[in-house]
């Protein structure tokens, strides 16, 4: 474990609303939220702490947002705004280290462990980019400083909003054994009811369980739990994400009654998807095409195949398969690819060349 890593978590607090109320202070102590109108059947992508009293959330869909909350000005998203600020905000990470991991707009992981400044504090470095932040930008950032990813992402939730949370290394072991187990990425309503089934609530009681054990009982997943349950990730920050995705999706102002409306629909969103396409395909290959369907009740379905290419057939054939599961008017209709690098089947032929030199050379040393 590297128990001498500092990393640092940084989360804007419900950036895009805060950013509309830095621009528009008259928006302060009121309820909003940032999204699609209600009557076009839009959604929320973000918003105030006000409004989450009156229990609003992202992916909300905006109609029910104003129902819990008549009162909730509702904004339309300004995206080239957002990425502008988020600009501002990482040029801030840059004065600390070079070692950052974008999330998204709004959050990012940063590696100070050989940060020289504040005698090398990631605790007096993480109050410093938030103070600068709130300067430059005129938003609140919350920090989590700990030992790895996995910890600094949980910590900077910890304070929330406008604060910070340290998790020292030798705390590790102490707090994470008090963690309950939904705090774990990858475990949702549907695993924590499975280890709550067995008397499993906290990382204290996931760590009296083997890792065959967890194997056993939550799979591939077993070994990850086992590690997390015990503080430890050795995931470096990495510099450049890897893209495991790509899609576009289209929520509709009125419901796509039959499959016939949804295959009309296609060839735009194949469209879109292609002219995203070329900025990636130099790097990446694809494996997979997928197709995800919204119904009007707000039942989800994905559908995949295994496809090298964007194959507008195939999409109609996956589209016409989720659509019989549910055949109801469909809400919201997306189509995309999963991505692997090309990288990686470039080192993969390179180790398989490598051991074709290797193998004459092995036999003939061992003859006599």
């Amino acid at each position: 474990m590297h128990a001498s890593r500092k990393i640092i978590h940084c989360d804007c607090d419900c950036f895009y609303a805060s950013i509309e109320m830095r621009d528009n202070p008259s928006l302060a102590g009121k309820p909003i939220a940032v999204g699609g109108s209600p009557e076009r059947r839009g959604v929320v992508a973000t918003c105030n702490y006000e409004a989450r009293k009156y229990g609003i959330h992202s992916a909300m869909a905006s109609a029910m947002a104003r129902s819990r909350c008549p009162e909730l000005i509702i904004i339309r998203p300004d995206m080239q705004k957002y990425r502008d600020a988020s600009a501002l905000i990482h040029e801030i990470f840059e004065r600390y280290t070079n070692i950052i991991e974008p999330l998204s707009l709004d959050e990012a992981f940063l590696d100070v462990t050989h940060c020289s400044l504040f005698e090398g504090s990631a605790t007096l470095i993480a109050d410093d980019i938030r103070k600068n932040v709130r300067t430059s930008v005129g938003i609140t950032i919350s920090a989590g400083i700990a030992p790895n990813k996995f910890l600094a992402k949980i910590a900077s939730d910890w304070n929330k909003p406008d604060g910070q949370f340290v998790i020292k290394p030798e705390e590790v072991n102490e707090f994470v054994k008090n963690l309950p187990v939904r705090k774990l990425h990858g475990v949702g309503k549907v695993t924590a009811s499975k280890m709550s089934s067995i008397g499993v609530n906290t990382c204290g009681d996931l760590r009296v369980l083997s890792e065959k054990e967890l194997h056993d009982n939550f799979g591939s997943s077993g070994s990850r739990l086992y590690s997390l349950a015990k503080g430890v990730d050795e995931r470096p920050v990495k510099t450049d994400r890897i893209r495991k995705s790509l899609s576009v999706e289209t929520t509709f102002s009125e419901d796509l009654v039959g499959i016939e409306r949804c295959r009309e629909e296609l060839p735009e969103l194949v469209k879109q998807l292609d002219g995203r396409l070329e900025v990636v395909l130099n790097n990446y290959r694809i494996t997979k095409q997928v197709v995800k369907i919204k119904f009007n009740d707000f039942v989800q379905t994905t559908v995949e195949t295994i496809s090298p290419s964007v194959n507008s057939k195939i999409f109609q054939e996956l589209c016409e398969e989720g659509y019989k599961r549910r055949a109801r008017p469909v809400r919201l209709l997306g189509i995309g690819v999963r991505l692997e690098p090309k990288q990686s089947e470039e080192n993969q032929n390179a180790e398989q060349n490598q051991l074709c030199l290797h193998t004459p050379t092995v036999n003939q040393t061992a003859k006599p």
